[in-house]
């Protein structure tokens, strides 16, 4: 389920297609003081990301709340589960290794203590086209 302000924030937030800096402050501080609480939440937000453009502060902001339902949020704390690490890594990659869904993949790496292969199959993947990409230009 999702909070009835947090739909409200992605529905205005999409028809105006840009996060600013005061959106993300409002989001942090008002909307989801107490982080994401459900997978449609997490998936609503990383879709947003996709369609719009956004402030700088946007990325961290997404990064942290991501990071702290996928790994304090779900038990046992810490821990990335294949079930949580591969829903995630799907994700990440709809539009491809975008830096916002890197900088959350390597995130979770940082800070759980145990992280399944899927989601580090996804940085491996993100890494080699960042690669080619590069040889291609």
């Amino acid at each position: 389920m999702m909070k009835d302000q947090l739909r409200d924030f992605i529905d205005r937030v999409s028809e105006a297609k840009h996060v600013s800096d005061d959106d993300v402050t409002m989001l942090q501080g008002e909307i989801l003081q107490g982080g994401l609480t459900s997978r449609i939440e997490v998936e609503s937000l990383l879709a947003l990301d996709r369609i719009v453009d956004a402030a700088e502060s946007w990325g961290t902001a997404l990064t942290k709340l991501v990071v702290d339902f996928v790994v304090w949020g779900r038990a046992p704390h810490g821990v990335v589960s294949n079930d949580d690490a591969f829903w995630l890594a799907t994700l990440l990659e709809i539009s491809g290794p975008s830096p916002n869904a890197m900088s959350i993949a390597y995130a979770i790496l940082d800070e759980a203590g145990y992280v399944d292969v899927a989601l580090l199959d996804f940085i491996m993947r993100g890494r080699q086209q960042a690669r080619l990409s590069q040889i291609a230009a």
